[in-house]
C-alpha cells in the first residue's frame, strides 16, 4: 500500500489484518498521540500511563487491545499489540521523499561499477570501481561507496554516508547520515614510546534488515571481518571497533562503545552510554542497562548493570565520594578488629 493523502478505517484494518468497530468509511489522514489527535487522525494506546487521555482524545479512531475496545466511544481498530500495530501503520503515513530510479548528472560512477536499472543515485555521489548495487537501492547526495563494495537490494544510504572499500551490505539496510562503515580499526604496536600502525586487512559485513544511526562508526577488521548480523538496530553515535561480532536482532542505544574483538550474542539490548571492553563474549539474550561498564564476559542470559546508582544533589554526592575513599582504611580497621577478636 503506497503513501496516500488519506485511508479509510477499513483500509487500515485490512492492512493490519485487524477487526474494526465503528465507521468503516471514516477517512484518516494522519497518525498522532491521544493528546494531539484531531478527528482526522488515527491514534493508539500502548502504555497504560496514557489511559487517562483516552477519555478526552479527539482522535477519529484509536488502536486498542480487545479488553479496551469498549472504553472508547469512537471508532476502534482491535489488535493484540497496539504498539506493534502503530509501528506497522506508521509507514502508511510516512511522507518521506520518494526516489525515482536514475543517476544525477553530478554523480561520479566508475565504469566498472554495476548498478541495477532501478537504483537512485543522488547529487555528488561517488561510486568507485568494482561496486555492485542491487535493485531499488537509494544512494543519497554526497555519499561515497568505496571500491569493490556490495550494496544489497532495497538498501538506503542517506546523505553523506561513507562506505569504505570492500564492504558488504545486505538487503533492506538503512544507514543514516554521517555514518562511516569500514574505516581503519584502532590498531597500533608500541615500541620505545612510539606507535606503529597495523594495516587493517579485514572488512565489514552487514546482514539484512539492519539499521545504523547517524554518525555511527563501524571499523573494518584487522585480519578477519567485523560482522553485524541480520536485524541488528544501531542508534546514533555508536563506536564499534575492529573484529566485533554482533548477533542477530540485537539493539544498541546511542553513545555505546564496543572495543575490539568482542562478540555480542543474539537478541541482546545495550542501553545508552554503556561500554564493553575488548576480547569479551556476551551470550544471547543479555540486557545491559544504561551507563554500564562491562569488563568481563557474560555467559548467562539476564540483565546486567554497573555504576554508582541514580543521580542525587551534588553536596550529597561529594559526601559519598569521601566515604568511598575511606572504604580501604575502614576495611583494614575491620580486619584488625577481627584478628583481635579471634585472639
Amino acid at each position: 500500500m503506497k503513501v496516500a493523502s488519506a485511508y479509510t478505517l477499513k483500509q487500515v484494518a485490512e492492512y493490519l489484518q485487524a477487526d474494526l468497530i465503528g465507521d468503516a468509511q471514516l477517512r484518516l489522514s494522519g497518525l498522532a498521540t491521544l493528546q494531539d489527535a484531531t478527528p482526522n487522525d488515527l491514534s493508539f494506546l500502548a502504555n497504560p500511563a496514557y489511559r487517562k487521555y483516552l477519555d478526552i482524545t479527539q482522535a477519529g479512531a484509536v488502536i486498542l487491545k480487545p479488553d479496551m475496545a469498549t472504553q472508547f466511544s469512537g471508532s476502534v481498530i482491535v489488535v493484540a499489540n497496539p504498539y506493534l500495530a502503530y509501528a506497522k501503520i506508521s509507514h502508511l503515513f510516512d511522507s518521506s521523499r520518494q526516489f525515482d530510479a536514475g543517476i544525477h548528472p553530478s554523480a561520479v560512477v566508475h565504469p566498472t561499477a554495476k548498478l541495477s536499472d532501478s537504483v537512485y543515485v543522488g547529487p555528488n555521489v561517488v561510486i568507485e570501481s568494482g561496486v555492485t548495487i542491487g535493485e531499488h537501492a537509494v544512494i543519497e547526495s554526497g555519499t561515497v561507496v568505496g571500491r569493490d563494495s556490495l550494496i544489497g537490494a532495497y538498501t538506503h544510504l542517506s546523505r553523506n554516508v561513507t562506505i569504505c572499500y570492500g564492504v558488504t551490505i545486505g538487503e533492506r539496510v538503512i544507514i543514516h547520515s554521517g555514518a562511516v562503515i569500514g574505516a581503519d580499526g584502532f590498531g597500533f604496536a608500541p615500541e620505545q614510546h612510539q606507535w606503529h600502525k597495523i594495516a587493517q586487512l579485514g572488512s565489514v559485513i552487514i546482514g539484512d534488515d539492519v539499521e545504523i544511526g547517524a554518525n555511527t562508526a563501524i571499523d573494518r577488521g584487522a585480519l578477519s571481518d567485523t560482522i553485524i548480523g541480520n536485524g541488528v538496530k544501531l542508534d546514533n553515535l555508536i563506536q564499534i571497533a575492529h573484529n566485533v561480532v554482533i548477533g542477530e536482532n540485537t539493539a544498541i542505544a546511542g553513545c555505546v562503545g564496543i572495543s575490539g574483538s568482542t562478540t555480542v550474542g543474539k537478541n541482546c539490548t545495550i542501553a545508552g552510554g554503556s561500554g564493553l571492553a575488548g576480547h569479551l563474549s556476551i551470550t544471547d539474550n543479555v540486557h545491559i542497562t544504561a551507563m554500564t561498564l562491562v569488563t568481563k564476559s557474560i555467559d548467562q542470559p539476564g540483565t546486567y548493570s554497573s555504576g554508582a546508582g541514580t543521580s542525587m544533589p551534588a553536596a550529597q554526592w561529594k559526601k559519598q565520594v569521601v566515604r568511598i575513599r575511606q572504604l580501604d582504611e575502614l576495611a583494614k580497621r575491620i580486619h584488625q578488629l577481627e584478628k583481635r577478636n579471634e585472639r
